[in-house]
């Protein structure tokens, strides 16, 4: 049986996980947060959705427990933060074998990271839609059930990988839709734009998703950012492709890209009361992913020579809150607009 890692089993990786074990795979979480690697093991882990609450008790490891692991994994899904791509594929490096796969199921442009520490041929490249979150340890909640989660994957080109996107498009099947992709780098920045435009932005104004659209002006910083980021990716060479299930017919007007995309997520994928990675990470104190998202863009840009105006101030406030500084509100609106 394929030995599978969820390395980085948070709210999107234990969910992932819950989904994998129930459906009979040899699923190992580990974990660097101690208070919920302890709870999982006292008390299992629950996943509760719109639909069902489900309970099961997962094999998981610290971090630092890795180092006792005799036996290789064949799959890993890496779950972390954007930022802590390079050290955990690092760390899972030595508990690899030559024919394994690392998978980056996470969001900003990471695989490129992964892949110069564990190989092109050992990496595969995702993308991710999936909506969860958790505040207390051993319990996540899932605003979007598998039926309402979405997968792209797809290996960088001219690696070994090419032809064994199936291996990890089965897995994550289990928790959600699966589109097998060849431009995983093109895919991947479609779903930066689309992050770019909502997770940053509405968790300046500290708001959940469906709420911070509604706020006047709102919509219209949140399109100047993704359109930002279309240009940068036109202009470094990043086609235009379907993700969330849409169609190339869906996007076949360049100047509607960014608007098919927000309400695509907005109708498919948001549900009420869902706050993103972004504003969870500012409640629990942490640091976000702002600078592997919009920071992204901005750096891109720049090397490309596309303006940002939009995605720098969205950085700017967001380092600002990160700091301490400000906190995040409705009436951070007013910093985010580009007279």
């Amino acid at each position: 049986m394929t030995r599978i890692a969820i390395l980085g089993s948070g709210a999107n990786g234990a969910s992932i996980g819950a989904d994998l074990l129930l459906s009979g795979h040899d699923v190992t979480l580990v974990e660097q947060w101690p208070a919920h690697v302890e709870a999982m093991r006292a008390d299992g882990l629950t996943i509760e959705t719109p639909h069902r609450t489900v309970h099961v008790d997962p094999p998981v490891l610290h971090l630092c427990e890795l180092a006792e692991q005799r036996h290789p994994f064949d799959v890993v899904l890496m779950l972390v933060k954007a930022y802590d791509s390079r050290w955990a594929a690092q760390l899972i490096r030595p508990h690899l074998r030559p024919t394994s796969l690392v998978a980056g199921v996470q969001n900003g442009m990471s695989t490129a990271a992964i892949a110069d520490v564990v190989g092109a041929d050992r990496t595969m490249g995702t993308v991710i839609e999936v909506s969860s979150a958790m505040t207390e340890p051993g319990r996540v909640t899932r605003y979007s059930d598998t039926d309402q989660s979405w997968f792209a994957v797809g290996a960088l080109p001219r690696s070994a990988a090419s032809g064994r996107e199936e291996e990890v498009a089965a897995l994550l099947r289990e928790a959600g839709r699966v589109e097998v992709v060849e431009d995983i780098l093109s895919t991947k920045w479609m779903k930066l734009i689309s992050n770019a435009t909502v997770l940053v932005p509405t968790a300046i104004l500290g708001l959940p998703m469906a709420d911070a659209v509604l706020v006047e002006g709102m919509r219209e910083v949140m399109l100047a950012a993704g359109e930002e980021a279309r240009l940068v990716g036109a202009a470094a060479g990043r086609d235009v492709l379907p993700i969330f299930g849409l169609s190339a017919d869906d996007l076949g007007r360049p100047d509607a890209v960014v608007s098919t995309l927000l309400d695509t997520l907005y109708t498919g994928f948001v549900r009420p009361g869902a706050t993103t990675t972004v504003l969870q990470d500012w409640t629990k104190g942490r640091h976000s992913e702002v600078d592997d998202i919009n920071g992204t863009v901005v750096a891109e840009g720049a090397r490309v020579g596309v303006a940002t105006p939009v995605n720098a101030r969205i950085v700017a406030v967001a380092h600002e809150i990160e700091q301490g500084v400000r906190e995040a509100h409705p009436d951070n609106l007013t910093l985010l607009r580009i007279a």
